[in-house]
């Protein structure tokens, strides 16, 4: 027998996304997020427009193969700095996360900044929460579909303008700007900038708190890295409970209620829509809006605030709060050795790399003078930003001559040349079957442009 009951989970599964207007808040941490807003945006599409050494501060030349990051030049040979800086990141989210909960998803998440950004612009056009509401709901008319037709409009441009900034980044932003005024853009740039656009007017114009709740992993495995002392936004439910409405000014005690009004004015300024009175929800970014909002209503009806706070697990049931505890004390030491081995990296790197590749073919050939050759081709790598000259030696062996062309060695900018070598040993001279030997190339106008790279010389032992 086949039931028409439907079952509850079911429906909530498939439930149709309801827009969420969040309301304009204002408080100590709303001007925290805008802040941080107003910085993390003005460093991406301002940095492009900063000249750095004749140079702009942060370009990634792909067709050069040259990366440009403010007075530093780096080259696909670098990438394992890379490797290091991501792990890094990593480990920072990992750290941060564990010591105060989603601290990058409510301040520095790009989702939650452009977003922030987006909503800004349609308070502007459209007006306040109640007014996008009713505006939402009104019959299509004139002033509608200009109002609509002007906001679109406006994030569209600014999503292009985002693209256009993504791929100054990686074309010189005054060449791009140049194309984009004649109309002589390349294929990829136009691909990349409406690529790059349509991304971000998806994700912060329509998916917004889709792209949290759904799309992010983060917001799946975030649970893994909390335990009960990390600081988390919550509701204090013994203070609040029992809810309900009531005069400005009356007491909880004489209502029989706690300090909970209901206003929902939380869920209100909530950008994910949920209520946090509910408990800690994996969909809940951290933005604090909430904190904000309930300390006003709190402030409003002479309550103390902190109804809605950030506290810990730990101290809501009335426990001490541990800081400083096993998890966090190993991310520490782990960010600070990365750290320290990048600035190492960065620090000692030199520009100029020698890879040593001896010839398969044979082992050791004897010469007419009764001396033993070693046949090589030094790879030199040219990671300086000018063309050099270099010049080559080697050491390691009493008497070692070097055979070749091993001096006014022209590489340009970025390039690579294979140099054949020939090295000549007395073989009286040879201690053991395989001596090792020293290549030195250094650039002659560039004295950091030097290396030493050790190899091995074969041959007989006389006794």
């Amino acid at each position: 027998m086949t039931s028409n009951t439907t079952d509850p989970s079911q429906d909530e599964l498939y439930k149709k996304r309801e827009k969420i207007y969040p309301r304009e808040v204002h408080g100590i941490f709303a001007l925290l997020r805008n802040l941080t807003m107003v910085t993390l945006l003005g460093l991406y599409y301002g940095l492009p427009w900063i000249n750095w050494d004749n140079h702009q501060s942060i370009l990634f030349d792909l067709p050069e193969r040259k990366f440009y990051v403010f007075g530093f030049t780096f080259w696909p040979q670098d990438f394992f700095l890379l490797t290091i800086l991501l792990i890094i990141a990593a480990v920072a989210l990992f750290f941060f996360t564990t010591l105060a909960g989603r601290l990058w998803c409510g301040y520095a998440c790009p989702q939650t900044v452009w977003t922030e950004i987006f909503l800004w612009f349609e308070r502007k056009i459209e007006g306040s929460r109640q007014k996008q509401i009713k505006l939402d709901k009104a019959p299509l008319s004139a002033r509608k579909v200009g109002i609509k037709t002007f906001k679109h409009f406006v994030l569209i441009a600014f999503s292009l303008w985002t693209g256009f900034t993504f791929v100054g980044y990686f074309t010189p932003i005054t060449e791009l700007s140049q194309s984009v005024i004649h109309m002589t853009l390349g294929p990829w740039e136009t691909f990349w900038i409406i690529f790059y656009g349509f991304a971000t007017y998806g994700n912060a114009g329509w998916l917004r708190e889709q792209v949290c709740i759904y799309m992010c992993p983060y917001a799946r495995f975030q649970s893994a890295m909390f335990d009960h002392d990390t600081l988390i936004i919550s509701y204090d439910e013994k203070r609040g409970n029992p809810r309900g409405a009531r005069k400005r000014g009356a007491s909880s005690a004489e209502a029989g209620l706690g300090d909970c009004i209901d206003c929902k004015l939380c869920i209100q300024v909530c950008p994910v829509g949920i209520d946090i009175r509910d408990g800690l929800q994996y969909q809940c970014i951290g933005c604090a809006a909430c904190i904000d909002v309930c300390d006003d209503v709190m402030e409003k009806m002479s309550y103390p605030k902190g109804l809605i706070k950030y506290t810990t697990e730990n101290a809501l049931f009335g426990k001490a709060t541990k800081i400083l505890r096993p998890r966090i004390l190993f991310y520490t030491a782990l960010l600070v050795a990365l750290t320290a081995g990048l600035v190492y990296g960065v620090a000692s790197r030199v520009p100029l790399e020698v890879n040593i590749i001896r010839d398969r073919n044979t082992l050791y050939n004897e010469t007419s003078q009764g001396l033993i050759e070693n046949v090589y081709t030094l790879k030199l790598i040219n990671m300086t930003n000018e063309d050099q000259v270099f010049d080559i030696k080697a050491s390691g062996i009493e008497g070692l001559k070097l055979v070749g062309t091993s001096e006014g060695i022209k590489v340009v900018t970025g390039g690579v040349k294979d140099v054949p070598i020939r090295l000549h040993a007395d073989p009286i001279m040879l201690k053991s079957r395989s001596s090792e030997v020293i290549f030195h190339v250094e650039a002659r106008d560039n004295k950091e442009a030097k290396h030493s790279e050790n190899g091995r010389f074969l041959g007989p032992l006389i006794k």
